[in-house]
């Protein structure tokens, strides 16, 4: 089977009054991006798209990250590849079939390069947007990474890109589909917005409160700043176990895990087979504290995590590190959120060791500086600080459930189980 035969693939389960079409039966305009732009690179221009501002989870492109060029007039080359509301973009080489959708969100002059092609159909006779949807689909997706997986790695050609297959409802059906697919898309970018402000406002107030900037009513004093060793009272490293091991047995969360929570709570993370040894060594309780003691970058060293009351009896890995600490003194998650602050992260990203991966020793993580206050004070700023984590999680829940109604959406709308119009 060949890439081009992964394209064409037209065994979609569908209504029999929806044709499959191919792109190139509208007689689009296909193209690709310019080669050897980066030469007009500038800090201000045009917006010069590229494979890393398309996502598979969406059609929308990333524009966070934006290169501009700044053209010549002498170059002609730009009314080729200038792209315009509708544009499909799809990527051609590399990491296949990505695809992005180009509309008013979309600032031009814009161009594309060479490793990004673009499909301009006709939209008196298709909707480009339900055809970018579809695109992105779960089953034309499984074929661009099928084309990757047969040697495609070098790319496919724009021949191929006209090739592709798609089903063509009536006009005014496509584009109600894109429209309900489109609302969907609004709501989770509305929820992603949302969340990424309480995180900032979460950042603030962790600054405000961490540092004794701001004092919550009713507190007052110096606070004491110690070594964070003079708190600890016991630590030890996590238990090392096969990866082909993993899949069934206790669950045990990894180096990996700890960038991904804020707090051990009881959910699962990896199954792996453990003696009552090291279930004895390596079982988590309520109110510990666990920490990555190796990073791919060094920004993700010494992330530090603690155990809720739920987590206990999860088991932690190897390149993690479980401590507790005097509770008489200081309270766990006060601490976790104290070693979120800019100090306390120069601390460890300072001290941290970078080989092959970025590493940190015992010394170096438990010479952090700590400031206390009194446990009072602690315990309310704490209070503050879980209540917006929590409510940040419950947007999250909603996020993952809009994002699953999405999916439901794209697979019964794109095949018609069920019809709109």
């Amino acid at each position: 089977m060949t890439a081009s035969d992964l394209v064409t693939d037209t065994s979609l389960e569908k209504p029999d009054e929806w044709p499959m079409r191919t792109a190139a039966s509208f007689n689009p305009f296909i193209t690709s991006g310019s080669r050897g732009w980066a030469k007009y690179y500038a800090d201000h221009g045009d917006l010069f798209m590229r494979i890393t501002n398309l996502k598979r989870h969406r059609i929308k492109p990333d524009l966070s990250d934006r290169q501009h060029v700044a053209l010549p007039a002498s170059e002609k080359e730009g009314l080729r590849t200038g792209l315009r509301n509708g544009d499909i973009l799809i990527s051609i080489t590399a990491d296949i079939g990505i695809i992005g959708y180009v509309d008013e969100n979309v600032p031009t002059p814009a161009y594309i390069n060479q490793h990004v092609a673009c499909l301009r159909l006709p939209a008196d006779q298709v909707s480009p947007k339900f055809v970018a949807y579809y695109l992105a689909s779960s089953e034309p997706q499984r074929r661009f990474i099928e084309m990757t997986d047969v040697g495609a790695k070098t790319g496919i050609n724009l021949t191929t890109v006209g090739k592709l297959t798609f089903p063509c409802p009536p006009l005014v059906e496509q584009e109600a589909i894109a429209e309900a697919l489109s609302d969907a898309d609004a709501l989770i970018e509305g929820l992603e917005r949302l969340i990424a402000k309480k995180r900032l406002i979460k950042q603030g107030a962790m600054q405000d409160l961490l540092t004794a900037k701001r004092r919550l009513p009713g507190f007052s004093g110096e606070w004491d700043v110690v070594c964070l060793k003079e708190l600890v009272i016991s630590h030890n490293s996590g238990v090392y176990k096969k990866a082909d091991l993993y899949g069934r047995g206790s669950n045990i969360v990894g180096v990996s895990d700890i960038h991904s929570v804020d707090c051990i709570d009881g959910r699962l993370f990896k199954r792996v087979p453990l003696t009552n040894d090291e279930k004895k060594k390596c079982t988590l309780s309520a109110g510990d504290l666990l920490y990555a003691e190796s990073s791919l970058v060094k920004e993700g060293i010494a992330r530090t995590v603690y155990v809720s009351n739920d987590g206990e009896d999860t088991c932690f890995a190897w390149h993690t590190r479980r401590y507790s600490v005097d509770n008489q003194r200081i309270r766990s998650d006060f601490l976790c959120y104290f070693l979120q602050t800019h100090a306390s992260r120069k601390h460890m990203i300072d001290n941290c060791i970078q080989t092959a991966i970025t590493g940190i020793n015992t010394v170096s993580y438990f010479a952090c500086p700590i400031s206390i206050p009194t446990i009072p004070e602690q315990t309310c700023i704490a209070e503050i600080l879980t209540d917006m984590d929590a409510e940040i999680q419950a947007l999250e829940t909603r996020l993952e459930k809009a994002r699953q109604v999405k999916e439901g959406m794209m697979q019964n709308l794109l095949t018609g189980r069920i019809r709109l119009v």
